[in-house]
């Protein structure tokens, strides 16, 4: 790709090689494609040498770098990493070299930053947020995702997306308006979602919610939940123990600071935001509610889904 301030592409490079076939003078191509006289004969030498090939983008990277650090400096710095694990301003004062170009070596080999390692063994303990593996589960069923998201509450006659900003303020504990605790199930394969508002995140409020999710699963035929993954909160990871033995269904958790690893639920959560909490100005925290059984639905058997081929979630389920 050329840079953003280049005047000639591919095309442009060819046309001036069009223009002087045709006897145009580099003087006249130049005032027409805007360029100077010495950039049209760069391009015509190029063509002469080299062909059509010669008109492709290069890189910039010099042949030859006389003051690239060395491979025994960067040994160095690579071994000093690797013995104590410190950072790059600690290798610059030890080696002399930059902390910049520390900081280059390090990423050119691969070395993962400090805070992705365990500090005593210097084992990689933070997973990346990039993966080129994603995964979808052949049944529905077969994995259901759950997790809590946190909004606030809108006093009555709206808050500040009707009033402006500073109305409303839930940052002040003790005059704020509270907040709202959204629990949310999702099925990995399907997509089916089920939501429910309640005041708290606790053990008996989220058991409570997944006997009901349930039921309503069964309502549009998954009768059989196998796996739930969840994040690492007390209320899940103790208080459904009961409830997940009783039904059969074994409970997986992410790793500890990867919410990434519940992404269907986080990226459920992120459309629940956009299309029914924020999608128009509230003036009730009651009328809010009320609208979130109508956009589930329409959620779980209108809205297209992107990852399931632009169908809605229904689309793969049986019908009941």
């Amino acid at each position: 790709m050329p840079h953003a301030n280049a005047r000639l592409t591919v095309h442009g490079r060819r046309l001036i090689v069009e223009r002087a076939l045709a006897g145009w003078s580099q003087a006249q191509i130049a005032s027409a494609m805007g360029v100077s006289r010495r950039c049209v004969q760069r391009w015509l030498y190029r063509w002469r040498d080299e062909g059509e090939f010669g008109l492709r983008d290069r890189s910039s990277r010099p042949h030859r770098s006389p003051r690239r650090t060395s491979a025994d400096a960067e040994r160095v710095v690579l071994a000093i990493r690797a013995r104590e694990r410190v950072g790059r301003e600690e290798i610059a004062a030890r080696t002399g070299v930059p902390a910049r170009t520390v900081s280059r070596i390090l990423v050119r080999h691969g070395v993962p930053h400090l805070s992705r390692l365990d500090p005593m063994t210097g084992q990689l303990i933070r997973a990346s947020k990039t993966t080129a593996v994603r995964y979808e589960r052949d049944r529905p069923g077969e994995l259901v995702h759950m997790d809590v998201k946190k909004l606030g509450r809108i006093p009555d006659g709206g808050g500040w997306r009707v009033h402006g900003r500073g109305v409303g303020d839930n940052r002040d504990r003790r005059h704020g308006n509270g907040y709202d605790y959204v629990h949310s199930l999702v099925d990995d394969c399907t997509r089916l979602a089920y939501s429910e508002i309640h005041p708290d995140e606790q053990g008996t409020t989220c058991a409570g919610f997944l006997e009901r999710a349930l039921v309503y699963f069964a309502g549009y035929g998954i009768t059989r939940v196998e796996r739930l993954i969840t994040d690492n909160a007390w209320a899940y990871r103790y208080s459904l123990r009961e409830l997940c033995a009783r039904h059969g269904i074994t409970q997986k958790f992410i790793r500890p600071h990867c919410p990434w690893q519940n992404g269907k639920v986080e990226r459920f959560n992120r459309t629940l935001q956009a299309e029914w909490a924020y999608k128009q100005a509230f003036t009730s925290n009651t009328e809010r509610a009320a609208a979130l059984a109508p956009w589930l639905e329409h959620y779980n058997t209108e809205r297209r889904h992107s990852a399931i081929g632009g169908q809605p979630p229904i689309s793969r389920l049986q019908p009941t």
